[in-house]
């Protein structure tokens, strides 16, 4: 394939790419906007393909092979409540083929057009040092994410003493390794560099709290495109480097969304994680007391109201309750009842989890709402079923200063005539605070699990 032909055809890649992410930003177009990315990804692979400097095509067939039937496989067994730490395993892929990029180009400069051994450019090591930086950290960053999200190491913040200094240290030494790796091309410095990388991952991300996670999957995302970024401009593939900022630059606004949506700056995520790993046990509640009801309580209530907000958070996710929470809503809606769904930014584990599992129960696009969009309905509303959000319901971000979530957005769910709240306990949420909303006159408790409290109201209503 000529030059200006491969030139051209990244060129439709790369407004794929960024047209997949425009569909991206809306649950309605979600799926138009993944088609056209995979579009995009088919034509960017097949031009790379067919390029001349390709020698032999056993061990990109053998790759293609086998990483597309791992892909397959992970594919049709994924449960979509798994996606947040599927995303990231990937991230972490994606941060460690950068490294292997770059170590390659190290010891085979030449194949590369950018030097040989010895004598490589040194715009060429500044590239590729940044890039194997960044790719480090995104590799065991995203292991830990991964752990945390999966369960296999607490969600809580681990911290020591000290660990804000040690982490500038090994920073400061790290910009200090790729100036020497720049202008020497020393192989210890580069192996310095890539040690130091992987350790920061580990130490950036292990304080991170539960509560956090949304902000650090998104933010994982950036960093893998940062990557993806500087490896790109070290082979000099034009369509890397676009696609990398365009991933670098979607994840730095996601994580800006984020932390807006949690009312804390960038920095405070990663200087000072909160949060639990399932939700602290509630503190002693004295005098207070909560109102109980049950499932038959519920479907009266609901049966006879005329506006219905829905609120999903995680409890929804790890119960898999989505396709009863929909016929519900179905069953409400045949009655006569208003049904529509808040989502607040940063409920779940990762950006969008909510509006993924809705969409996957087929929950009409135009009942579900952003927290700008519907906060104000609640005034409004005869019912509403929170149905596993905690922090994001949590009245003491509006009026507790010394609270954790103070200056959060929440959703004014209390605001309701009554208030359904489905938990299994009496635990706080991530963040490790307690909910007064519990203990409003107007909400009632629905202890259980979520996917059975709705199918037992479910099976009321019917």
């Amino acid at each position: 394939m000529s030059e200006d032909l491969t030139g051209l055809a990244y060129l439709v890649a790369a407004i794929c790419f960024i047209l997949a992410l425009r569909g991206l930003s809306s649950p309605e177009t979600a799926r138009r906007g993944n088609l056209i990315g995979i579009v995009g990804m088919i034509v960017a692979i097949g031009t790379t393909l067919a390029s001349p400097h390709v020698l032999s095509y056993s061990w990109i067939l053998g790759g293609i092979v086998i990483g597309g039937a791992i892909g397959t496989i992970i594919a049709l067994k994924i449960q979509m409540t798994a996606l947040p730490q599927l995303v990231a395993a990937f991230h972490s892929l994606v941060g460690l083929a950068a490294v292997f990029i770059a170590t390659a180009t190290l010891y085979a400069p030449d194949a590369y057009g950018i030097g040989s051994v010895g004598s490589i450019l040194t715009a060429s090591l500044i590239e590729m040092s940044i890039g194997t930086f960044i790719g480090a950290i995104t590799f065991t960053g995203s292991i830990v994410a991964f752990a945390k999200l999966q369960g296999l190491v607490s969600g809580a913040p681990l911290v020591f003493p000290g660990q804000h200094l040690l982490n500038a240290v090994l920073g400061l030494a790290s910009i200090a390794l790729i100036a020497w790796f720049s202008t020497t091309e020393s192989y210890q410095a580069y192996w310095l560099i890539v040690a130091l990388a992987l350790i920061l991952g580990f130490l950036i991300i292990l304080p991170i709290g539960g509560a956090d996670m949304p902000v650090v999957v998104s933010m994982l995302n950036s960093y893998s495109g940062w990557a993806a970024c500087g490896i790109g401009f070290t082979l000099g593939n034009t369509l890397l480097i676009i696609t990398g900022a365009l991933v670098g630059s979607s994840g730095a606004i996601l994580s800006y969304i984020m932390c807006k949506g949690m009312n804390r700056s960038f920095f405070s995520v990663i200087l000072g994680g909160f949060g639990t790993e399932e939700g602290a046990a509630a503190e002693s509640t004295g005098d207070k007391t909560v109102r109980q009801g049950s499932a038959e309580d519920a479907s009266f209530i609901m049966q006879n109201a005329g506006k219905v907000i829905v609120v999903p958070g995680y409890g929804m996710a790890v119960a898999q309750a989505q396709h009863a929470l929909r016929e519900m809503g179905d069953v409400l809606k045949a009655a006569g009842v208003e049904v529509s769904y808040a989502i607040h930014p940063v409920a779940g584990r990762m950006p969008g989890h909510m509006n993924v599992l809705l969409a996957e129960a087929n929950v009409p696009y135009d009942e579900v709402f952003e927290l700008e969009e519907i906060n104000h309905e609640f005034s409004t509303a005869d019912v509403v079923y929170v149905i596993g959000a905690n922090d994001v319901t949590n009245p003491a971000a509006k009026t507790d200063p010394n609270s954790p979530i103070y200056g959060m957005p929440i959703l004014d769910v209390e605001k309701a005539q009554t208030v359904l709240f489905v938990k299994r306990s009496m635990s706080s949420g991530y963040a490790g605070v307690d909910n007064e909303l519990f203990f409003r006159d107007n909400t009632m408790m629905l202890f259980g699990d979520a996917k059975k409290m709705t199918e037992e109201i479910l099976h009321s209503l019917g």
